[in-house]
């Protein structure tokens, strides 16, 4: 074995990162202000159910099983739509199976989950913290290793309108700060 984790292995690392700060969230805290403009907690949620369902469905057309309605039980929500993206990544007929995508071309499936799902669902987990107020650390090789694979398209992930302008960061700043600064977040 290489060491290299598999798209299904990855994911999970991701989700279960995610899925611990979805578990933690505190009575009341699914409405506080997140970081991402004009959200609060649960549209982090929201966001992952809906726009890789989206992804998914358009791309491969892979219907994931409905969980309930992310603003009504957000914890339930994930819980689904995590289950189903696990179910697909387990599934060994997944990479013979391909995304097409305009801005992607055509992607192998498991490969289209780990370069664009996962990435997001490790992202959005220090957004979730930072709204509900609870651990935001990130795995430290896992920000270097995306930031490297990020920024040699900046321009294009800044027009794509996900990511906000590049923050400043102090000289020497860890891995994580820089990520979190290079998408628009101010750690």
């Amino acid at each position: 074995m290489s060491g290299v984790p598999t798209p299904a292995e990855g994911f999970r690392a991701a989700a279960d990162a995610f899925g611990r700060r979805v578990e933690g969230v505190p009575v009341g805290a699914w409405d506080a202000p997140a970081p991402c403009a004009g959200w609060v907690a649960r549209d982090v949620v929201g966001h992952l159910v809906d726009w890789t369902s989206a992804f998914l469905r358009g791309g491969a057309g892979v219907e994931l099983p409905a969980g309930p309605p992310w603003r009504e039980d957000p914890a339930g929500a994930w819980a689904a739509w995590r289950d189903g993206v696990q179910a697909l990544l387990d599934d060994p007929a997944t990479p013979g199976r391909v995304l097409r995508n305009p801005h992607t071309g055509d992607v192998a499936l498991d490969q289209a989950v780990e370069r664009f799902v996962t990435p997001d669902v490790f992202l959005h987990t220090w957004d979730l913290a930072r709204a509900t107020g609870q651990d935001e650390r990130l795995d430290e090789a896992r920000c270097a290793q995306l930031l490297a694979g990020m920024e040699p398209f900046d321009a294009a992930l800044r027009s794509s309108g996900h990511y906000g302008p590049r923050t400043p960061v102090a000289e020497g700043a860890d891995a994580q700060t820089r990520l979190l600064a290079f998408i628009g977040r101010r750690p």
